[in-house]
């Protein structure tokens, strides 16, 4: 029987990518969920889509989208340059695509297309890159952009009394709906943390690969965790997004 696996935010990291699916030793059979931001922040920001879109060739990938794929989409779609965007990963993506003809990019932007908002699983597991914010769940959002940028469903576990529990009069809603939740997009080096955190039924696998963290990944079932080389140490004469 296959393993469910999700993987928390590259970054253009390759190296760590590939090093962290050698760790985990990946079977045909096992699903592979990618929590989004595959790009902007090393240089191997081109190299992650090509390589994610030959992975999934050979593996189950479900691929879900981040605010920055977004924004490089955006750019691969139209030619639109976001000023903050460049201040934060952008220039990499773009210094990455200088050499890519325009059949690569029209290959990667119908990835970038084809790409999930949010996936739930037959165990009633949610995986979305930031959030949702309706109270009734992720398919009454009027709005796609929460799902990629949102970041309340984070700070709400983070600042959720522990002593409050599911059920409760007080217990948030909107994490009554799923068992549990898996999440990228705000690292939590930020809490000094260094492995995936769960925060009520939240799990965050985002454990800063973008500056001086490592990329993870974890067996939604087993709750096993793995870990790449910190990423800046892979890419010696980078900055990333520092």
């Amino acid at each position: 029987m296959g393993r469910s696996i999700a993987i928390g935010d590259i970054h253009g990291g390759l190296k760590a990518l590939i090093e962290l699916l050698e760790k985990i030793k990946v079977r045909p059979e096992d699903e592979l969920i990618f929590l989004g931001d595959y790009v902007d922040g090393w240089s191997d920001s081109a190299n992650v889509v090509s390589y994610l879109i030959e992975l999934a060739q050979q593996n189950t990938c479900i691929f879900l989208r981040g605010n920055h794929d977004d924004l490089v989409y955006q750019w691969l779609k139209t030619g639109e340059l976001n000023e903050k965007w460049l201040e934060h990963g952008g220039q990499s993506s773009i210094d990455a695509y200088r050499n890519f003809s325009s059949e690569e990019k029209e290959k990667h932007i119908k990835f970038f297309e084809e790409m999930f908002n949010y996936y739930i699983d037959k165990e009633n597991r949610l995986f979305v890159h930031a959030g949702f914010t309706n109270l009734h769940g992720p398919d009454h959002e009027y709005h796609d952009t929460g799902f990629y940028w949102d970041r309340t469903l984070w700070e709400m576990a983070l600042s959720l009394d522990e002593n409050i529990k599911p059920g409760d009069f007080n217990y948030p809603k909107r994490l009554q709906i799923f068992d549990e939740i898996f999440i990228g997009h705000t690292p939590v080096t930020r809490i000094n943390e260094s492995e995936p955190v769960k925060k009520a039924s939240i799990w965050n696998v985002d454990t800063g690969a973008a500056f001086k963290g490592k990329l993870s990944a974890i067996d939604v079932n087993s709750k096993e965790i793995w870990q790449s080389s910190p990423v800046f140490e892979l890419y010696p004469r980078e900055d990333g997004r520092n």
